[in-house]
């Protein structure tokens, strides 16, 4: 990777092109089902409803995505960040572009970006449907972000999706798949289990993704052995495994219908950042960090100010059950400080206080989402790192990541 300003976010969101899935999945197999936009006059398909024809994403039949075409609120020129393209022609170019977004990058002193999903893809957008359609969808998707962002420029390093649907067989082939292409990691949902048989959804999830209940389809449990030859083959091909915000998990209170829009994204955000906290124990408990220690696990978008009361709560359980008698046998807190790492972008105390070798810690800017960084960066950095020694900043800003997908760093004069 190519550096000048040393800072590299860890969570960033590529958007694919519209045609990335027309041009890339059969029209005589698939036909109307494959992902595309879609014109639509329907004020139901419309989170701020307006007398116009608009765009959708539309999968499976299905709109998606209410907001708009493109999650890119911090890159509208919106102040108050609550501004989604109603069509495509509305989207920047520095969204969907990635040269154009290098320069867009460099305006605000970021290097390079790992890459999270954009719209049409949430959590649970491919489960809808059949195992071929699923694996399709996630094909394409897959090739698409190396064609269209990787190959372009070695500064992007893009997460694959993985199929759930078709059986662990073709979950574990699409794996080695993307491995051979150059991937350096996997986005997966927390709890399987859960989100494909029925996904019950947060209030607000019909404007974030689309809620799916494909009752002929059910996985095992997160924890469950069934899942021990994919967890095997990601540590092998030294794969980490990826959770972004609340992984499609289902905690969080209930949004009250009183608030207005922004009013309703800051009541429900920090929960979703949160979720993970309520997670971690099947992490530990479940025995996969003993069985599996040289895989790597990274929370993105989940915040650390948590971290801490996570690590002493599991250590409290274990000590207090003697769990040590039963299967597990490290010490959770030492569990979770060797094999999780951790993202942030706000967090100042966060950082100087969360208890995990920083070397597991690194920074994100979240461009082009609404709580982004962008253009105020290099301010949030100096803010977050004032008083941190100077090898700890770098770390978290660029080494981190570098060494945690493999990557060689460049520095340009």
């Amino acid at each position: 990777m190519k550096l000048k300003f040393g800072v590299v976010s860890s969570d960033s969101h590529g958007q694919l092109h519209k045609d990335a899935f027309t041009r890339r999945m059969s029209q005589a197999k698939f036909g109307d089902r494959i992902p595309q936009l879609a014109e639509t006059s329907d004020k139901a398909n419309m989170s701020d409803p307006v007398d116009r024809v608009v765009e959708r994403w539309r999968i499976n039949g299905k709109f998606v995505e209410k907001r708009g075409v493109s999650n890119c609120a911090a890159y509208m020129n919106d102040p108050m960040r609550a501004t989604f393209p109603q069509r495509w022609e509305e989207v920047p170019r520095g969204v969907y572009d990635p040269l154009e977004r290098l320069t867009v990058l460099a305006t605000d002193g970021i290097d390079g970006e790992v890459l999270f999903p954009n719209p049409p893809i949430q959590n649970a957008t491919f489960f809808q449907g059949d195992a071929e359609f699923e694996e399709a969808c996630v094909r394409a998707y897959n090739d698409a972000m190396y064609e269209e962002w990787y190959l372009v420029s070695k500064n992007f390093i893009p997460l694959a999706l993985m199929p759930y649907l078709g059986g662990l067989d073709r979950t574990i082939a699409e794996l080695k798949r993307v491995a051979k292409m150059g991937y350096k990691g996997i986005l997966i949902v927390a709890e399987p289990a859960e989100v494909v048989g029925k996904t019950r959804g947060w209030s607000t999830s019909a404007q974030w993704g689309v809620d799916v209940e494909n009752l002929e389809y059910k996985l095992p449990a997160f924890a469950d052995r069934h899942w021990w030859p994919f967890w095997e083959t990601c540590q092998d091909l030294e794969m980490p495994v990826h959770w972004h915000a609340n992984a499609g998990l289902t905690f969080g209170t209930p949004v009250w219908k009183g608030y207005a829009r922004p009013e309703a994204w800051v009541s429900a955000a920090p929960s979703s950042w949160s979720a993970m906290s309520q997670f971690m124990p099947n992490l530990v408990f479940g025995g996969l960090l003993d069985r599996f220690p040289r895989l790597k696990w990274v929370l993105a978008e989940s915040g650390i100010g948590w971290f801490n009361y996570t690590l002493e709560s599991i250590d409290h359980e274990w000590e207090r059950r003697a769990l040590w008698k039963h299967g597990i046998k490290t010490r959770p807190s030492e569990q979770l400080k060797a094999q999780v790492h951790l993202s942030s972008w706000f967090e100042a105390e966060g950082v100087r206080s969360v208890q995990i070798d920083k070397s597991h810690l690194m920074w994100q800017s979240d461009f082009p989402h609404n709580p982004s960084t962008y253009p105020r960066s290099r301010d949030v950095i100096n803010h977050i790192f004032k008083g941190v020694p100077q090898d700890i900043r770098e770390k978290v800003l660029y080494k981190n990541v570098l060494e945690l997908y493999r990557e060689d760093a460049v520095f340009e004069a």
